[in-house]
């Protein structure tokens, strides 16, 4: 590793590893500006406070900024307290520092991994992952989790309910050129209506998985109270 880098660590929920990249940006001296977890603030820490042990890699690219303006790009934003998970987390501001573009690759994977992933093969690792752990950083790594969750479900929903919508409009389209013996419109509006509707039972399933996902960390989250 070397000045300017920007470096990331696996971080994990829980007891569960490699559930996401924590990213900073070397100093070269010993240090790392990063997002700080759990104070969320842009912090200059020792290396060994970033690494928490774990393997630490680079993150490169084919066009950055040299070193000392990756560096001082860094500094200028020391004390930051602006975290958000979706528009500017760890990997937003290290990206940023590095490139001039604000951006984080696990957060656009975030969303077809979590619909994609078996909801009933979740309350078992968890389970395991309580097991020795200190009930206050559990609890907060939950929290996380079903942040991260509702994350998805405001992205999904949304389009759930257009999809609907335009299921719906385009019904009535269908209907109304049939009355005035449009066939071909009518035909062309019910293949709209049946492309939407596809699209609507798909993101109902996906909301229906995260509904499942986030009652499995509620019952866990319960578990911590007794």
């Amino acid at each position: 590793m070397a000045r300017g880098d920007q470096i990331y660590v696996m971080r994990e929920l829980l007891n569960l590893n490699g559930v996401y990249e924590h990213h900073g940006i070397d100093c070269g001296d010993g240090t790392v500006i990063h997002y700080r977890k759990p104070s969320e603030i842009i912090e200059r820490t020792p290396f060994a406070t970033f690494s928490r042990g774990k393997p630490v890699r680079k993150k490169t690219y084919p066009t950055t900024y040299i070193p000392d303006v990756v560096v001082d790009r860094a500094f200028s934003r020391l004390g930051e307290n602006r975290y958000n998970l979706l528009f500017n987390n760890c990997e937003h501001f290290a990206t940023w520092c590095k490139t001039g573009v604000s951006h984080s690759q696990q957060i656009k994977d975030f969303i077809p991994w979590i619909v994609s992933s078996n909801p009933a093969q979740l309350e078992t690792p968890l389970d395991r992952a309580l097991q020795g752990t200190d009930a206050q950083q559990a609890k907060a790594a939950l929290d996380r989790a079903l942040g991260q969750i509702k994350v998805v479900w405001d992205d999904v929903q949304p389009r759930y309910k257009r999809a609907r919508t335009e299921a719906e409009a385009w019904e009535k389209v269908a209907q109304t050129a049939l009355q005035r013996h449009r066939e071909d419109l009518a035909r062309a509006a019910l293949q709209r209506k049946v492309s939407h509707r596809k699209e609507a039972e798909k993101l109902e399933q996906e909301l229906q998985k995260l509904a499942t996902m986030t009652e499995t960390l509620l019952r866990n989250s319960l578990k911590l109270k007794k």
